[in-house]
């Protein structure tokens, strides 16, 4: 059995410090519940010092959470770890997080007061005191304490590994190396974590945990470094949210480690179906957007446009998903459809939705689909059957819209300008309406002289957003024939001149002696 690398989730704590953001009691038990569901070691659930409400939240958490290690952050300062105590008195398995800073930078900057020394070796010898009284106290309250070293990226490795011995030998069982300010690289804060086990007498005795911040990038991949070298606790968020560029995010940490379980040997305890939803819960209570290119859980994470990637992905997923998205909570793996697809992809698309086409029909498609997609960001399923009704039919086209123009306005009266083939001719007329879309079939009733009523008219968007596909179906009544004509377009004025046409060349169409090829259906 490989090791297992313990999950500590502090989206409640870390994470909600990013700028912009704040949780409520019960939004924060909200989230609480499903990090619980995700199965992760240990809830960081906020620190009650720093407010009643946050004291609250972990009060709150501690009472209503079963399974997960709960625990609650202080500084190295009595009054921190005694509210620490407090809210954590409900739980079921309590943790106290305490610590200190660790390199010079923090030590002489935080603590310039002479109460703690004049030099920096004398605060060095006071902080050190500091952070043994601090977990001698927390240990009061629980047997489980985590020390944290703060700033330990960039702080002196001797005083480092001394501080760390100490806080082993007041008790600590969890000793936490933090990158705090996003500094270290790999391979530098893998050979930290690996001369921790090396050279801190008692390290045995405690479990090394790594937590680091983004601030250059790198924060998972540091994260993945202290692993490899020892580490057997991650420290992180749900999307990688944080102060400044944010955490290390739990589930590319999670998934990197199960994906390439090869190389890194460990496991975790995590339901990562759970993922998904985890991350959309958080990006909702926060209000942080998830970015589309967000690796495991971004909308794009399984999604494939390109017509190499496509074409791959359909003959193997394995040439181009090296996970499933079954793993993290999606239902499968989503094919783009954009100008770049090729017919490959239409093709599987047009087959599950129930449509087979010929070649020659595939062909007419897919010249439309690459006008509509040059025109959207995604072809949607609902735009490739609008466009099949528009496009792929057996009535004969004995009227084909050239030319639209339309001139509209609130001070103006709308005019519709239009130029349509009749076989080798060509006729052009214009006429007003009450508004561009009565205009519109007011001059293509000129141009064609139909006796055809417009019996009724119809328009929807068949996708979301300011650039949708509008589908517009219009009936026709003539002589006792009633038809329907269809058009799409994302212009829905050319939308309504194309259903207008199509109506017309299908009551041609029934008018003849062969029957009513109009009725007949695409390819389905």
């Amino acid at each position: 059995m490989s090791e297992k690398v313990y999950v500590f989730d502090t989206t409640l704590r870390d994470g909600e410090q990013a700028a912009g953001t704040r949780l409520g009691s019960r939004e924060k038990l909200a989230i609480a519940r499903q990090l619980a569901r995700l199965n992760v070691d240990i809830i960081e659930a906020g620190y009650p010092a720093s407010s009643p409400e946050d004291f609250e939240a972990v009060q709150l958490i501690s009472r209503e959470i079963e399974g997960p290690v709960i625990c609650a952050l202080s500084r190295a300062v009595p009054s921190d770890i005694e509210a620490c105590g407090k809210a954590l008195a409900k739980a079921r398995r309590p943790r106290i997080h305490t610590g200190i800073g660790v390199s010079d930078i923090h030590i002489t900057g935080k603590f310039r007061d002479e109460k703690y020394g004049t030099t920096l070796a004398e605060k060095r010898v006071k902080i050190l005191e500091m952070a043994v009284k601090a977990v001698k106290l927390a240990k009061t309250y629980t047997d489980d304490v985590e020390f944290y070293a703060e700033d330990s990226g960039r702080a002196d490795p001797a005083y480092l590994f001394e501080m760390l011995e100490a806080a082993i030998q007041a008790g600590a069982t969890v000793v936490n190396i933090p990158d705090t300010t996003g500094y270290a690289v790999p391979e530098q804060f893998g050979a930290l974590i690996r001369a921790i086990r090396e050279k801190v007498p008692g390290i045995d005795r405690a479990i090394i945990s790594v937590h680091c911040h983004d601030d250059l990038g790198l924060a998972v991949a540091n994260a993945l470094a202290g692993v490899r070298n020892g580490a057997r606790q991650v420290e992180g968020t749900i999307n990688g949210i944080g102060e400044r560029a944010g955490n290390a995010a739990l589930e590319e940490v999670v998934m990197a480690l199960r994906t390439r379980g090869d190389y890194f040997g460990v496991h975790t305890g995590i339901e990562t179906r759970e993922f998904c939803r985890t991350s959309r819960l958080v990006s909702d209570m926060l209000g942080m957007v998830v970015p589309p290119n967000k690796a495991v859980v971004g909308g794009n994470a399984f999604s494939h446009s390109s017509g190499i990637h496509v074409d791959g992905f359909l003959k193997d997923r394995e040439t181009y998903e090296i996970m499933r998205p079954e793993d993290v909570g999606l239902a499968e793996s989503r094919v783009v459809l954009t100008a770049r697809t090729g017919r490959h992809g239409l093709r599987d698309r047009l087959e599950k939705l129930g449509y087979a086409l010929s070649q020659e029909e595939l062909d007419q498609t897919y010249q439309r689909f690459l006008v509509v997609a040059d025109k959207k960001q995604e072809v949607f399923d609902e735009d490739l059957v609008a466009i099949l009704h528009d496009e792929i039919h057996p009535v004969p086209e004995i009227y084909h819209l050239d030319y639209l123009q339309i001139y509209s306005g609130t001070s103006s009266i709308p005019t519709a300008t239009v130029r349509l083939r009749v076989g080798a001719e060509v006729k052009q007329g214009a006429a007003i309406g009450d508004g561009p879309v009565d205009a519109v079939c007011r001059a293509i009733a000129e141009v064609t002289n139909t006796s055809a009523k417009l019996a009724q008219y119809d328009i929807r968007a068949v996708t979301s957003g300011t650039e949708a596909m509008g589908e517009v179906t219009v009936h026709l009544e003539q002589d006792g024939r009633r038809v329907m004509g269809r058009g799409a377009s994302t212009d829905v004025i050319e939308a309504s001149a194309k259903a207008y046409i199509d109506g017309l060349n299908k009551l041609l169409s029934v008018a003849r002696p062969s029957g009513d090829v109009g009725s007949q259906q695409p390819g389905v």
